[in-house]
């Protein structure tokens, strides 16, 4: 069959939740046995997401292949399993700085060059997934684009129309959005160019005025208006509410808004993000999406494993206390970490309680109280000095009354740093990141990173080959594999001339990658759960499949 393509819109307010409804539609599709890829259109003008603070995005998801993306992606990827790559995150940026290269390659023979139709045939081409035809590889390389080391094994990635049965499209931003009008004008020309093979499904919020004890379909009809207006009829409406909507509500928006009745689901709250596929289902949101297309819906599929899922997660009553030791105190900063505790919790059939801790608050005087209660601490990644004094501080309290500990990136280099001041004894050990000037500099700047001038793109990103010690912890975690692979996003990384000083005094280095010699893990076998690692496996992990390192360490917590 011929690829379909399905666009995923959003109108009133933004965070509605366009992500995990794109995700769930993946899913859904999954398992009526569909070949599914999910991307996501964001309309500013950076070129990726990799050199904006997490206040103002969230966390940066970073893909295999390399790709500094939206945490959406995260999403995507933990809801369906695949694998996403460069080619599923795309920016007015990239967008702009694809056409603009061209123009000065002088691919366009002299032709003036315009937002209509250069820019949206670029972003209708990328929607496609079609193959660049000046770029066969399907995107012109920029600031490290190339993976060094080739793309992992696990790669599902792909463009092309014919390599996915479904195209999954989420545009970021709301309709009316100046930023936006190039990405709509894209998928309403594709809308007529593909015909039924496109649907287009549109969140919008309904909101309760508790004065009036009313729900408000006025912004929904609003909404839709300026889409109708824009040249597109969204096929499907999702309306985002906090309380149940009735029939009459749904038949309300169904008869303003020209979409048939049965293509008006909602989306309520719900006690879990990973309810709302199931949610979806119950309604035929997915079957609604079949008949649109022109296909036969069929038996609807039982989806056992993450029915099963969804049973434990409703029955993890037991709390387990964990703390995430950070600077950035808001929920999306640290997205994938969260969800990949909360994953391994509900496998260890525990209900994981997080209490974020401000690295930049804790002093050797408070932390015992800061830390009080925790079963489990996590010292989380991030970039630069604010905050670094604290997870060192946070580190040597946990190490020394044995407290499991999880160190990620640079949670990771603070592990290292306490150690090699508290226990091998040189007091101003850091991090070149930090001090320059340092005479222990235990953590340095990676040695291809010496000549890098520019931010974006440019540090050590993707999944990288480690080879792990056989009978450490990390070892046995991962089912006693010998090779595994993960995701990076650093600059700096442990200095092996320290390695053999760091071992004799009881820090192993368990994981090496096998061409640069790099430390990627480290762990104090002497204590129950003391492991740091270079790279990020939270990106990694899954509803149907957590990370072995995030469950070993949940189940060291417990116990």
């Amino acid at each position: 069959m011929n690829t379909k393509y399905i666009f995923v819109t959003g109108g009133v307010v933004s965070s509605l939740g366009k992500g995990i409804i794109s995700a769930s539609i993946g899913k859904l599709l999954q398992a009526r046995g569909y070949k599914v890829t999910i991307q996501k259109f964001d309309p500013y003008i950076n070129i990726d997401p990799g050199t904006l603070n997490p206040y103002e995005h969230g966390e940066c998801y970073v893909t295999v292949d390399g790709m500094e993306t939206d945490l959406d992606l995260g999403h995507y990827e933990r809801f369906t399993g695949i694998h996403t790559t460069r080619n599923n995150s795309i920016t007015t940026g990239r967008i702009y700085k694809t056409v603009i290269d061209r123009e000065r390659h002088g691919d366009y023979l002299g032709k003036t060059i315009q937002v209509v139709p250069h820019i949206t045939d670029e972003i209708k081409r990328r929607m496609l997934r079609e193959e660049d035809p000046l770029c066969p590889d399907g995107h012109l390389p920029h600031n490290g684009e190339n993976h060094p080391d080739g793309l992992p094994p696990h790669y599902g990635g792909g463009l092309g129309r014919g390599s996915f049965d479904f195209v999954i499209t989420e545009v970021g931003g709301t309709i009316g959005d100046i930023e936006s009008a190039p990405f709509m004008e894209a998928i309403r020309q594709l809308r007529w160019q593909l015909g039924r093979d496109a649907v287009c499904v549109h969140l919008t919020y309904v909101p309760y005025l508790k004065a009036a004890e009313e729900l408000k379909t006025k912004p929904t009809q609003h909404s839709v208006k300026e889409l109708q207006g824009m040249g597109i009829q969204p096929d499907i409406l999702v309306l985002r509410t906090e309380r149940h909507l009735d029939d009459a509500l749904r038949m309300k928006v169904a008869s303003f808004c020209n979409v048939d009745l049965e293509c008006v689901v909602q989306s309520e709250d719900m006690p879990s993000i990973y309810e709302v596929p199931v949610s979806m289902q119950r309604q035929g949101l997915d079957a609604a999406i079949m008949r649109k297309i022109g296909i036969p819906v069929g038996e609807t599929p039982s989806m056992k494993s993450w029915h099963d899922f969804l049973d434990k997660q409703r029955r993890a009553t037991r709390e387990v206390h964990i703390g995430l030791v950070g600077k950035y105190d808001l929920q999306d900063a640290y997205k994938s970490i969260r969800e990949s505790l909360n994953l391994a919790g509900i496998y260890n059939d525990v209900k994981v309680k997080l209490h974020f801790i401000n690295s930049e608050d804790i002093t050797p005087d408070n932390v015992a109280e800061r830390l009080k209660g925790m079963a489990g601490a996590v010292i989380c990644p991030g970039f630069g000095q604010r905050g670094i004094e604290g997870k060192i501080t946070a580190v040597e309290y946990t190490r020394t009354h044995d407290i499991p500990t999880f160190g990620i990136c640079l949670g990771m280099q603070m592990m290292v740093i306490e150690f090699a001041r508290h226990v091998l004894g040189y007091a101003d050990a850091h991090s070149m990141e930090m001090d320059t000037a340092t005479q222990h500099n235990v953590i340095d700047l990676m040695e291809e990173q010496k000549t890098v001038t520019e931010m974006g793109g440019t540090m050590r990103l993707g999944a990288y080959d480690c080879e792990l010690a056989n009978g450490s912890r990390t070892w046995k975690a991962y089912g006693k594999k010998q090779l595994i692979q993960e995701r990076h996003r650093h600059r700096y990384e442990f200095n092996n001339q320290y390695q053999e000083e760091f071992e004799q005094h009881g820090m192993q280095c368990v994981g090496i990658n096998p061409t640069s010699h790099l430390v990627e893990i480290v762990e104090i076998p002497e204590l129950r759960w003391f492991i740091g690692t270079q790279f990020h496996p939270e990106y990694a992990s899954t509803v149907l499949h957590p990370h072995p390192l995030f469950m070993d360490f949940i189940k060291a917590a417990i116990a």
